[in-house]
């Protein structure tokens, strides 16, 4: 298999810590955003949507989106479950993982493209061409500080994101935070202790690094 990916994508990154858990090997092929190779006639023979990251299978096969990607390496690849065992814990990976992308990682996600001088007129990832609106990232930091502190309440009761096990759930939200803090100067807040006990857990594993 190979892994069609950026070292700056949040995206690809839920991807290569979803593989070091679960033990993965794959062949890393770099798309440099940077000089717009996600543009290429070459990767869009791969990825017509001209985003990263895309599993492309042994057989030639081509798989984008993020859960996609982990839905196919999960029933490929059974041991260490990220995406739940039992039809109970599915849903509950399933629902938070959802809410951490929409309430977190989409919301930095809006603020980042909508601000950052290097992506005019590409504020959404994609073909086609979208002009920034500057007034979509203030309201996606007001709404960032809300995840911050709709997730802090919620790790009080769990010690994972979905529960008692470490799960996709968990990386998508890790991401989150590390996008954040990278991208919008947005580091959990002080008062957020349960966030940032669960944050110095899930970071110190090993594939955190990937």
């Amino acid at each position: 298999m190979k892994l069609y990916q950026s070292s700056s994508s949040p995206n690809s990154r839920r991807v290569r810590i979803f593989l070091a858990e679960k033990n993965i090997p794959v062949t890393i092929v770099p798309v440099d955003l940077g000089a717009k190779e996600q543009f290429s006639a070459a990767y869009r023979a791969i990825n017509p949507r001209s985003v990263v990251p895309t599993l492309v299978l042994d057989d030639g096969t081509a798989i984008g989106e993020v859960t996609a990607i982990w839905r196919y390496l999960e029933e490929a690849h059974p041991g260490q479950p990220l995406l739940g065992t039992t039809a109970k814990d599915k849903a509950q990976v399933t629902m938070w993982e959802r809410r951490a992308e929409q309430e977190g990682f989409a919301v930095v996600m809006e603020a980042v493209r909508n601000t950052v001088a290097g992506l005019k007129g590409r504020a959404l990832a994609g073909p086609h061409a979208y002009e920034q609106i500057p007034e979509l990232a203030e309201r996606s930091k007001l709404r960032a500080q809300n995840f911050y502190a709709d997730f802090n309440e919620h790790l009080k009761t769990v010690p994972f994101v979905a529960g008692e096990q470490f799960s996709a759930a968990d990386i998508t939200a890790l991401v989150t935070v590390d996008f954040a803090t990278g991208g919008l100067s947005m580091p959990i807040p002080a008062q957020h202790t349960a966030l940032q006990a669960w944050y110095d857990k899930v970071a110190a594993r090993a594939s955190a690094k990937a």
